[in-house]
Formats: structure tokens, sequence, C-alpha cells
């Protein structure tokens, strides 16, 4: 799924228009019931106060069109029109005329001597700004939306909560409404995907108000969704003749005296996920461990307590290597002309990142599109620190270009880079906030790379895969419960749910 930009959004509104033959209020009429829709099904409305804050725009117009679908359930709804402007749009005019009609309490809200009190128990719904905005609001506009979220009452904000900007940083979280759900038209918009958003757009639900298909996919974008369906069709299904030699040999290199459980971990990752034959290469001090722990699994050892000398003889489609790889000087060296000489594919995790982090000239010997899996830290010394997370992506995608590599950077929303290009994960939750987590997804992708997917695709489904167990494990049990061996667990239901429902 495409992520747009604003000015990208509001083509397609266009195109949608012209395309369907329809005025820009009837599609503001779609988009405003499917929100109705969703509150009716989704909040009890029965004997329940609503409280609208609209603006003077056709975020606004959307407010008013949900208190008249809101007032024909019988339920209490107080309209509060936000006069940030003087200037209404033509949709938010029509709108309130109609609105004018019916029973519905309507209010100006002119300055803060305005505002209304508000109960915690009431629910209210944020339509006073949307998409639009460029600049954080000040004035009453700013004490208005402090007001709300001191209220303690639900909040709903219709397409992006007020205050929000799509495309920069928020210079003011003051002045932003915090919403626990807001319902987003068509699809997710990049603020969302950003951690230093988390306080305002946490939990948002995508509604698909029939913007034109053929125009969204015909646009250029640099962002993107995956989502489910994305995922279905790169699935490789196998034949009644395949066997083990089919779906290729991966290599799982690290461990060290006492981090022999990642590299185990990785191991059961490339396993599970399906690569035909899975060797590791450890120090010597893991081999019971390894061997006891994943029979499954062949093992070639190095030196006594850590890997120095890579001297494996295992002939590889791919390698992972860092988990639990450690930081012994000799680790160092040998890892390093390990790098000069290999021309194997490679996913590079952990210890892996962090030798090269301090070593940053040996970035050049790293293969082709090989994947890089960093958390934020681990990127951050790879690479300078950002001032935002917006500055954050471009950062992202310049190393990726630069380096010809697939980086996975890790997160509420893994976000992948691939030329020039963001993807940014829709599975997953704090659940995954676990030690061992990252080595389990450094063997999903390794094993999915030697089945033969390429490098992006395995990637691209590695992640999903990785995000869906916990959400499948969450739905019984606590997420502070989850731990790394419960993805190995879980990953044959995530296969399932994924390619086979």
């Amino acid at each position: 799924m495409k992520i747009l930009t604003t000015k990208q959004i509001y083509q397609a509104d266009q195109a949608t228009i012209v395309e369907m033959g329809i005025s820009a209020d009837k599609l503001m009429e779609t988009a405003a019931f499917k929100c109705f829709e969703y509150i009716k099904e989704n909040y009890n409305t029965k004997n329940q106060s609503f409280k609208i804050f609209c603006g003077v725009g056709n975020n606004g117009g959307d407010g008013l069109v949900i208190a008249r679908l809101l007032n024909q359930l019988k339920v209490e709804v107080t309209c509060y029109i936000v006069h940030f402007s003087t200037n209404k749009s033509d949709n938010f005019i029509i709108n309130f005329e109609r609105l004018k009609l019916l029973k519905v309490k309507i209010y100006d809200i002119l300055n803060e001597n305005d505002f209304p009190k508000i109960h915690p128990n009431e629910i209210i719904i944020d339509a006073i700004f949307g998409l639009g905005l460029k600049k954080s609001p000040i004035g009453f506009t700013k004490e208005l939306i402090k007001h709300i979220n001191k209220s303690g009452s639900t909040i709903i904000a219709i397409d992006m909560p007020s205050g929000l900007l799509n495309e920069q940083t928020v210079t003011d979280s003051d002045a932003v409404i915090k919403a626990q759900k807001t319902l987003t038209f068509q699809m997710p918009k990049l603020a969302f995907m950003l951690p230093e958003n988390k306080y305002f757009c946490s939990n948002f639900e995508i509604l698909d108000i029939g913007l034109s298909a053929n125009f969204i996919d015909k646009i250029e974008s640099n962002y993107f969704f995956t989502t489910k369906k994305a995922v279905q069709k790169l699935y490789k299904p196998r034949n009644k003749f395949s066997h083990k030699g089919n779906f290729g040999h991966s290599l799982l290199i690290g461990g060290s005296i006492g981090k022999i459980g990642a590299i185990t971990l990785s191991s059961k990752g490339a396993l599970i996920a399906g690569s035909g034959l899975v060797s590791a290469y450890i120090p010597k001090c893991g081999y019971l461990i390894l061997q006891s722990a994943i029979p499954e699994v062949m093992v070639e050892v190095d030196n006594d307590s850590e890997i120095h000398h890579f001297n494996y003889k295992t002939i590889a489609n791919v390698i992972g290597i860092g988990p639990g790889l450690g930081l012994h000087e000799k680790t160092i060296e040998g890892f390093l002309n390990f790098l000069k000489n290999n021309k194997t594919p490679l996913v590079l995790d952990a210890d892996a990142l962090n030798i090269l982090a301090q070593n940053k000239d040996y970035l050049k010997y790293i293969p082709k599109n090989s994947v890089l899996t960093p958390h934020p830290k681990e990127f951050e010394r790879l690479t300078e620190s950002w001032k935002n997370d917006y500055e954050k992506l471009e950062i992202l995608k310049e190393f990726s270009v630069k380096y010809n590599v697939i980086v996975v950077l890790k997160g509420a929303f893994t976000v992948i880079a691939y030329q020039n290009k963001l993807h940014f994960n829709s599975t997953g939750n704090p659940a995954l906030a676990t030690a061992g987590s990252g080595d389990v997804l450094t063997g999903i992708i390794t094993g999915l790379i030697a089945q033969g997917y390429t490098n992006f695709e395995a990637s691209l489904i590695g992640v999903y895969m990785h995000g869906k167990t916990a959400d499948i494990y969450c739905r019984k049990n606590p997420l502070e419960t989850f731990i790394a061996s419960d993805i190995v667990k879980y990953i044959p239901k995530a296969i399932k749910e994924i390619f086979y429902s």
C-alpha cells in the first residue's frame, strides 16, 4: 500500500471526483459515513454523549456530517465550530447548513471563554484541522487542544490528529491532539510511522473511502505500508517433487562464550522459516549446546570461546552473521578478513554491525544487496545522529543507496530501505521488545533468502512474519510474557495465517 504525500492525497481526491463523476460533497459524505460506521460498530453509543470539535475547512465538514449521522441514532451530540479562520470551505458551509436543520446543539468557539466543560465519560471527535496543516496551531486553538487533551475523555481524530504535521516534525507538542484512535482515509500517513509522534496517533484505523485506484496505482511514491496482500504476492509455493536441495543452505555465524543462545535462536529461525539446510559456525564452547538444542542443524567450530578464524567449510547460498559474535580483538580481525574475501550474500546483525560501526571503511566490502538489520542505536553508530525522525528517514535512504544495501531498521513500524524507497511494516506489537527477538529475525531473513527469495523479498516477508507471531501470541496471552523462543514457536501459525488463509 502506497503512503502518499499531502499533495498527492489531494490530487487523488480530485481524480476520484473526475473519474467517478461525483461531487466533492459526495466524497466527503462517503468518508464521514465510514467514520460513523466505525464508531457505531466499535463504541457503545447507547446513552453516550459526543462532543465534536469542527474546524472551518474540509476536516470540519467531515465532523459536521458525522454529527448529523450520530444524531440519526438519537445520540446526544454537541457540535463546536472552531473559528481559527474567517475562510470557510464550500463543503463546510454545505454541511453546516444541513446540520442547522436538525436538533443538534451548535456553539461557536472564538476565544478561550467559549471552551466547554468536558466530562471524562464523553467521547470527543476531533475534526479541527486534519491533513493540510503546515505549522503548529497558536493562540486560542492551541489552548483548545490543550483543554481537550486534559479532559481525560476518549478522543477520536478524523484523518489526522489536529496539530500533527504530516511531512515535518512537530515543533510544539502541546499543540497536538493526543488521540486514542485516528480514523484515517484510504492509507496511513507518513507521520503515523514515526516514533516521535507516538503520543499523538499510537492507534489508527485505515478506512477505504473509494479513492481512485487507477490514480493511486500510477502515481510514484517513495513510501509504502506492507500489508498481507503485498506479502502474499511474493509467496513461492512448494511442489510435490521438491526436496531439501531445492530450498537452499543457510550458514549462521556467531556466538561467543555466554552468548550461544543468540546464534541458536538465529539457527532456529532459519530452519523454521524453511531453509532446506542450515549450518552454524560457532566457537567450541557452544558445540554441545547447539547440537542438543537443534539436532537438525549442522555445526562447525572455531576457537574455544570466540570466533577468530572464520575458516568454515560450508558452501552456503547465504550467510547470516553477527548474533552473539562478540567484540574480541581476534574476532574483529577475523571478521574484517572475512569481509574482504567473502562473495556470498550476507544478512548482518548485532555485533557484525557494531564491528562495522568501528571500522566504517569496511562497509565497501559488503556484497551488493546484502541485508543489514540494525536497531536505531546500531544504525546511529553506523551513520550519524539525527535531529528528528524525518531526518532519520533521509539518512536511512542515503545510507542504503550509498552502500547499495537493504537496511531493515527495527522498531514499532520496522522500516526497510531499498532503492531509495522505504517500506513500513504493518505487523507486530511491543511484545517483540525482548531479548533475542532480532536474532530470530536474522535467521528468518537468512532462511528465506536461502530458498530463493530475493534479499528484498526475504526482508519484506521476514519482517511481516516476525511481527505476525507477536500479534497471534497476544490474542490470548499478555505481551509481557512473550520471549524470543515464542517467535520460533509461532512462525508456523504466522505462515498459515499469512499464506494459507
